[in-house]
């Protein structure tokens, strides 16, 4: 059975969609955008070559297609797990997944009902709240999360300690938060962090400190392994971007 000529145009424009996520969900988008947008078919094929085909990886994020053309195919699918089987475990990956879509209200309230009997201090729902209410703005509820997660190993390093450190300079301790800021640098490591600290040092007006740190990262960067380096290629791309942003 032939396509009609009309649904041939979604095919490259599928590729290029398919393409385009998983590029971004590997940190390789700003090496490969320009010739998965303008060489449609081809840009395409040898992406694929190249990073999936090629460049195989036990760990690769796998890709949900149908989930690419419309986030509501996942949503919907957990949401009757939830419905059919409501476990702890079902709940969080649909309150992670309405965290990612968007819909961080609905988040919220399933993390919050979720800390109950022997989760009532589950690590990874702590942290997933203190990104949901940065989100919302409701930074004095963090504070609390944080102080339960603070002496955990795991916490030094992760995004809800940076939002931490971000949420006392909201709240207006500036001080504290520097002090979380810098408990978090570390050489050739500590890049999402670090950046970030530019970043707050940027809104107090010390922009030559920030530019220490930018170039710092930046300094590191060819010292690092390839895995290294791809991990932190955004940051290292934003330090630059904010560099030549200072030197203008």
């Amino acid at each position: 059975m032939f396509l009609h000529g009309d649904y041939m145009y979604y095919i490259p424009v599928g590729l290029q969609a398919v393409c385009a996520f998983h590029s971004y969900r590997n940190g390789t988008l700003q090496k490969w955008i320009w010739l998965i947008v303008f060489l449609p078919v081809i840009g395409s094929c040898i992406y694929l070559y190249q990073e999936v085909l090629n460049n195989r990886r036990i760990n690769a994020p796998k890709i949900d297609v149908k989930a690419v053309f419309n986030p509501g195919v996942k949503l919907q699918r957990l949401e009757n797990e939830v419905r059919f089987t409501d476990t702890f475990a079902n709940r969080i990956k649909l309150a992670d997944a309405y965290l990612d879509a968007g819909f961080t209200e609905k988040a919220v309230d399933i993390y919050k009902a979720s800390l109950t009997g022997a989760f009532d201090e589950n690590e990874h729902v702590m942290a997933k709240l203190i990104v949901a209410y940065y989100k919302l703005e409701r930074y004095p509820e963090i504070l609390p999360l944080a102080k339960k997660l603070y002496k955990l190993p795991q916490f030094a390093r992760s995004r809800a300690h940076i939002l931490y450190a971000m949420a006392l300079e909201q709240l207006g301790d500036t001080d504290a938060a520097e002090n979380e800021f810098k408990a978090m640098k570390g050489r050739y490591s500590y890049f999402e962090q670090r950046y970030q600290y530019g970043q707050f040092l940027i809104r107090q007006d010390r922009i030559e400190d920030a530019e220490k740190i930018f170039t710092d990262m930046l300094d590191e960067q060819p010292h690092l392994s390839a895995v290294e380096k791809k991990s932190s290629r955004q940051w290292f791309i934003k330090a630059k971007e904010d560099l030549m942003k200072i030197y203008q």
